[in-house]
C-alpha cells in the first residue's frame, strides 16, 4: 500500500514513541524532541502515497471505526505505553474535595452571575443555581461510577470511547477540547474584569478597543493572557504541589464565602427579591442552562482519576462530597446577592465585588474581589489540570498526534499537552468576549453530560456478545424512547409552547420508556461504586440536559454545530486514519 519501512512504524505504534531502533541503540531519547514521527507514526502517515492509498478506502475505515469500541484493558493499560512515562499516584480524598472545590467554585459565580441575574433570571437565579445543581449531580453520579472502575486521564472521552465507540468519542474529545479551551478563556477575562473593579468602575478599564474588529471579538484582554500563561506554568510543575497550593488558598476562600453568606442576610432584605420571577419561567431556565459552567469543574476533577492513590474511596468522596456542598454554596451566594440589592442594579461582569460598594462597605468590596480573583485563579489552575490529561488521554489513542500523550519523566505532569491548551486559550481570551465564550462553553458541557448518561445505561445494560438479543432490543427501543420524548420536551419549550397536552404526552412517554428499561435485566452492575437508581437517575440527568440545550437559544446551537462539522472533517482527513491503523495493529504486522 505504498508504505516505506512498514516494520519500523509498527514498531513505533506497538512501543512506547521513543523506542525506535535508532533510539534503543543511542539511549532513551530526550523528552524535547520535535520528530515527524513523533507527531505522526502511524503507517497511513509515512509517505503521501500511503496517505492518499488511506483516503480511498475512507468509507470503508468509517464503517469500522464508528462501530469500534475501546477494551477497558486498552484505556488502562495499552495506551498508557504512549506517554512512556507514568503519571505520579499522590492524590487522596482530601486533595480531590479541594480540587473541586478550587475548580468549580470561581468557575462561574464570581463571573456569570450577574450577568443571567439582570439579563434573564431576576431573584430567581437561586432556582437557576439549584436546577442546574441538581442535573450536575446527576453527572457527578456518572463520572464517579465510571472513574472508580476506570481511573484514567482521558474521563468522559475514555469512558465513551470503551461505551459508545470511537466516533462519538471523538466528537465528545472535540467538545471536551473546546470546553476546556473556552472555558479558561472566560476565567481569563472574567479575572481581568474582577481586577478592574478595585480600581474601576469600568470592567474593561484593564483593556483596549480595536474598532475594526466583528463586535463581541474587539475588546482585547493582555491581562487575561498572561494571567493564563503564569497559571498553566505553575500547573506544568507536577501535580501534588499544585494541589497544595490550590487547598491552601481554597481555604480562605471558604471563609470569606461564610462571610458573604452571613453578611448578606444581615444586610439583606426580602423586598428586593419582588418580583421573585420578572422574565418568567423562560428566563430561569435560559440562565440555568448558563449558570450550569458554574459547576463544570467536576469533570476536571474527575480527569485526575489516574493519579489518585486509592481511586475506589477517594473518588466517591471527592466527587459526590463537595458537589453536594457546592450546590448548597451556590444557592445561598445567589440568594443573597440579590437580597442585598435590587436585580436591575446588579452589575453584569462583577457582581460581588460592586454589591459591597453600593451598600456603602468599600473594605468589603475589596476582600471579595481578591477572594474573586483567587477563585478564578484555582479554576484556572485546576481546569489547566484536568484538561492536559483529557489532551494526553486523546493522545494516546492517536486521534490527535501521540507527541502530546508524553509525560515528562521529573515532573509527572503532561507538559506538551499543557502547552497546547494554554496556547489557545489564550488566543481565544485575548479577543473573545464573555457572552460569546459562556454560551459555547455551557452548550458542549450539557452535549457532554448527556453523552456520559446515556454511556452508563449502556454499561449496564449492553455488553457485547453477552446480553441476549430480545434484551438489546429492549433496551435500544427504551433508549430511544427516553431520547425521542426529552427531545420533544426540549423542542416544545424553545418552540414557546406552554400547554399542558404536549408536555404530558412527552412526559408520559420518558416515563414508559424509563419503565421499560427498568423492567429489563441488567448484565453488569457496578464493581465498587454505582450510581442510585438506575435507569431513573441517568434517565433524568439525559432528559435535564437536553432540556437544559434548548434553553441556550439558537445562536449557540449553531455555534456549537460548526464547531462539530469542522471536527468531523478533522476526522475524516485525520483521525479515523490513525485510529484505524492503531485498531489493526495485529493485521498490518501479519502482512508485514
Amino acid at each position: 500500500m505504498g508504505y516505506t519501512n512498514q516494520n519500523q512504524n509498527l514498531d513505533d505504534l506497538t512501543s512506547p514513541l521513543t523506542m525506535y531502533p535508532a533510539a534503543a541503540a543511542a539511549g532513551e531519547k530526550s523528552y524535547w524532541r520535535f520528530g515527524k514521527q513523533d507527531f505522526f507514526p502511524e503507517p497511513s502517515f509515512q509517505s503521501s502515497a500511503a496517505y492518499l492509498s488511506a483516503l480511498s478506502a475512507t468509507p470503508r475505515r468509517l464503517r469500522d471505526r464508528l462501530l469500534g469500541r475501546a477494551a477497558e484493558a486498552d484505556e488502562l493499560i495499552e495506551a498508557k505505553k504512549q506517554s512512556e512515562h507514568e503519571m505520579k499516584k499522590c492524590l487522596t480524598w482530601w486533595d480531590l474535595i479541594w480540587l473541586g472545590f478550587g475548580s468549580v467554585v470561581g468557575s462561574g459565580i464570581f463571573s456569570i452571575t450577574g450577568l443571567e441575574t439582570r439579563d434573564n433570571a431576576g431573584p430567581a437565579i437561586v432556582v437557576s443555581y439549584a436546577v442546574s445543581g441538581l442535573s450536575a449531580l446527576l453527572s457527578v453520579f456518572c463520572y464517579t461510577e465510571f472513574a472508580v472502575e476506570i481511573p484514567v486521564a482521558g474521563g468522559s472521552f475514555s469512558f465513551l470511547r470503551i461505551e459508545l465507540g470511537d466516533f462519538i468519542a471523538f466528537i465528545a474529545a472535540g467538545n471536551i477540547l473546546l470546553e476546556g479551551l473556552v472555558g479558561a478563556a472566560g476565567l481569563g477575562r472574567s479575572w481581568s474584569s474582577y481586577l478592574a473593579s478595585i480600581f474601576s468602575s469600568n470592567p474593561d478599564f484593564l483593556r483596549f478597543r480595536v474598532n475594526s474588529f466583528a463586535e463581541g471579538f474587539n475588546v482585547l484582554d493582555p491581562l487575561a493572557v498572561l494571567v493564563l500563561l503564569i497559571v498553566n506554568g505553575i500547573a506544568m510543575t507536577g501535580t501534588k504541589h499544585s494541589s497544595i497550593l490550590n487547598w491552601i488558598s481554597s481555604i480562605f476562600s471558604a471563609a470569606v464565602i461564610v462571610f458573604i453568606i452571613i453578611f448578606g442576610f444581615i444586610r439583606g432584605s426580602t423586598d428586593n427579591l419582588s418580583p421573585f420571577f420578572p422574565y418568567g419561567a423562560e428566563g430561569v431556565f435560559t440562565a440555568a442552562a448558563v449558570v450550569y459552567w458554574s459547576y463544570t469543574g467536576f469533570d476536571m476533577v474527575a480527569n485526575m482519576a489516574e493519579e489518585v492513590k486509592k481511586p475506589a474511596r477517594d473518588i466517591p468522596i471527592g466527587l459526590v462530597g463537595s458537589m453536594s456542598l457546592i450546590t448548597v454554596v451556590y444557592c445561598l451566594m445567589s440568594l443573597v446577592l440579590v437580597m442585598m440589592v435590587k436585580y436591575t442594579n446588579v452589575d453584569r461582569n462583577a457582581p460581588y465585588s460592586v454589591v459591597f460598594d453600593q451598600i456603602g462597605i468599600k473594605w468589603a468590596k475589596y476582600l471579595v474581589s481578591i477572594v474573586a480573583l483567587k477563585g478564578m485563579t484555582t479554576s484556572m489552575l485546576v481546569g489547566s489540570m484536568g484538561q492536559a490529561r483529557y489532551t494526553t488521554q486523546i493522545a494516546r489513542s492517536h486521534m490527535i498526534p501521540p507527541f502530546f500523550a508524553l509525560i515528562h519523566p521529573r515532573t509527572g505532569t503532561p507538559i506538551y499537552a499543557t502547552l497546547l491548551t494554554t496556547l489557545v486559550s489564550s488566543a481565544l481570551a485575548l479577543f473573545t468576549s464573555l457572552d460569546v465564550l459562556s454560551s459555547v462553553l455551557s452548550f458542549s458541557t450539557l452535549f457532554i453530560f448527556m453523552l456520559m448518561a446515556v454511556a452508563l445505561l449502556v454499561r449496564r445494560y449492553y455488553i457485547k456478545d453477552v446480553t441476549p438479543r430480545q434484551d438489546a432490543i429492549k433496551f435500544g427501543a427504551a433508549l430511544f424512547v427516553i431520547l425521542g420524548s426529552s427531545l420533544g420536551i426540549m423542542v416544545l419549550w424553545s418552540s414557546g409552547e406552554r400547554g399542558s397536552v404536549g408536555y404530558a404526552v412527552c412526559g408520559g412517554l420518558w416515563a414508559v420508556g424509563t419503565a421499560g428499561m427498568a423492567l429489563t435485566s441488567q448484565h453488569r452492575s457496578a464493581k465498587v461504586w454505582g450510581v442510585p437508581l438506575v435507569p431513573w437517575l441517568p434517565s433524568l440527568s439525559i432528559a435535564m440536559n437536553i432540556f437544559l440545550v434548548g434553553s441556550l437559544g439558537a445562536t449557540a446551537i449553531w455555534r456549537f454545530l460548526i464547531c462539530s462539522a469542522v471536527m468531523v472533517v478533522y476526522y475524516v482527513l485525520v483521525g479515523v486514519h490513525t485510529t484505524y491503523d492503531v485498531a489493526h495493529l495485529e493485521e498490518w504486522m501479519n502482512k508485514s
